[in-house]
């Protein structure tokens, strides 16, 4: 247990809290930190002069009930009960009398045993006027008490202070809203500023996305934030730089793949000549033939992928798009595809999806999924057409190629399509036929369509990979 918190603790602590968070919290906390310094500060302040306000007038008041006790017990000193009634009908409350070694109250509840001990011999004992905040049946009071010197008596009386405390606990209410209000203020002025502060994070991470996606013309505008220029120059330096690169390179096989065309077709001209004369060759020269008649096959297939690369990364592929019912066009690719014995499935509603695409460029990409199961799977097991897994309305359909093989493990899924991938998955299934090209241009193709490409295991739990495209597609009705 104590091994399973503590690793609990250890992530917490490591975990990275993003930038648009920070910024967040720091606006809400500060906000609330503020607030809360303005609302202890004014209750504070509120609460003294209330509390010094109504002391005064507590002590005020019961000065002016004195006298007139005082003068009252002059001339009528015999009735001290008649007195307390005079001062209750004049709004007088809670009296309190103490003459002559007796006790008078106005109120039973309100009586001597009412008052602390301390203001009691502090009055009477030590002839000091003096006052108190105390609590009588739970209700907040002060009481007052004055020694009446001239007519040997002392005076009490008790000051309510509930209007006091309402005042203070509405005080208190509106100054918990004015926090939250605050408080939510600042969230909102810390969501703005969040906002405004990753803008320019959210720009670059978008022109990144862009380079990453093939725009590699894609630049930020230096001319925003000044703190931010030495940023957007510095993306902009490097986006410059790694465009040049890669033009460069593309040049360069694109050169090279031009310059392999002249002499390669000349030396496919030169074997269809000795193929000609095959009969007539001795048993060691036609082997010798047939071997350099596959290579030159396979020379001219990487020759063409490279100058299709080389076209990719110039960014001049362009797209004939026609409408294509999607059963009907693999069918007719699967026939003229190096496994034309190959069996196609299509669900029901897989024959009524259309869509929008380049006959060529798809075609080749269901003849490089055929190839890559014959070369590297064992051969095609079967091509399933169908709508895609999704909720309705389906708007892609799913192209999927099945093969024998030993399949591809889910770490190494992403390589198989990166290109001249030979190594990891690509070796494990490979033979020595192939450069590596074929799936690549697989999804590059279907990525020019706005579709994707992945590899799983068969649905059947048999060995073998089941590759998967899915195109952007819409239902016709029959």
């Amino acid at each position: 247990m104590l091994d399973r918190a503590s690793g609990l603790l250890e992530r917490i602590r490591h975990r990275r809290i993003s930038l648009r968070t920070r910024i967040l919290l720091s606006f809400a906390l500060g906000g609330l930190a503020l607030s809360a310094f303005l609302a202890a500060t004014t209750y504070s302040f509120t609460k003294s002069r209330l509390v010094r306000q109504r002391d005064q007038s507590a002590l005020t008041d019961a000065y002016k009930n004195a006298s007139l006790v005082t003068g009252d017990l002059r001339s009528n000193p015999t009735d001290p009960i008649e007195l307390l009634s005079r001062l209750q009908t004049l709004g007088v409350e809670r009296p309190v009398l103490y003459y002559r070694g007796n006790w008078y109250a106005g109120r039973a509840d309100f009586g001597p045993n009412a008052l602390p001990e301390a203001l009691k011999s502090r009055i009477n004992a030590d002839g000091r006027p003096a006052r108190m905040v105390t609590r009588v049946r739970d209700e907040p009071v002060i009481a007052v008490g004055i020694p009446l010197e001239k007519v040997d008596a002392s005076y009490f009386e008790f000051s309510s202070l509930e209007e006091l405390q309402a005042t203070l606990s509405s005080v208190g209410r509106a100054l918990i809203g004015a926090g939250v209000i605050t408080t939510s203020l600042g969230l909102l002025l810390g969501a703005l500023a969040a906002r405004r502060a990753v803008r320019p994070l959210a720009d670059a991470a978008q022109a990144a996305q862009s380079i990453a996606g093939g725009r590699l013309d894609t630049r930020l505008d230096p001319g925003g934030d000044p703190d931010l220029r030495g940023l957007a120059n510095s993306f902009n330096n490097m986006a410059s730089a790694l465009q040049q690169r890669v033009e460069r390179d593309a040049r360069f096989a694109s050169d090279v793949s031009h310059e392999l065309r002249s002499p390669l077709m000349t030396l496919a001209a030169s074997v269809e000549v000795l193929q000609a004369r095959r009969d007539d060759m001795p048993e060691r020269a036609q082997t010798a033939l047939d071997l350099l008649v596959g290579d030159v096959t396979r020379f001219q297939g990487l020759v063409e992928d490279l100058l299709e690369i080389s076209r990719f990364d110039a960014g001049a592929i362009h797209l004939n798009l026609d409408e294509l019912l999607v059963g009907e066009f693999v069918r007719q690719a699967v026939s003229v595809s190096s496994a034309r014995d190959t069996p196609v499935v299509v669900t029901e509603r897989g024959e009524q999806m259309l869509i929008r695409g380049d006959r060529r460029r798809l075609a080749r990409v269901v003849a490089n999924l055929i190839d890559n199961a014959r070369l590297h799977g064992s051969g095609v097991v079967a091509i399933s057409v169908g709508e895609a897994q999704e909720p309705e309305p389906i708007s892609n359909v799913w192209i999927a190629v099945e093969d024998e093989g030993t399949g591809v493990p889910e770490d190494e899924r992403s390589l198989v399509f990166e290109r001249f991938a030979r190594g990891g998955a690509a070796g494990r299934r490979a033979t020595s036929e192939g450069a590596g090209l074929g799936l690549a241009l697989v999804a590059e193709h279907v990525r020019l369509h706005g579709g994707k490409v992945w590899v799983e295991d068969r649905l059947d739990r048999e060995p073998g990979a089941r590759f998967v495209i899915e195109l952007p597609a819409e239902e016709v009705a029959e």
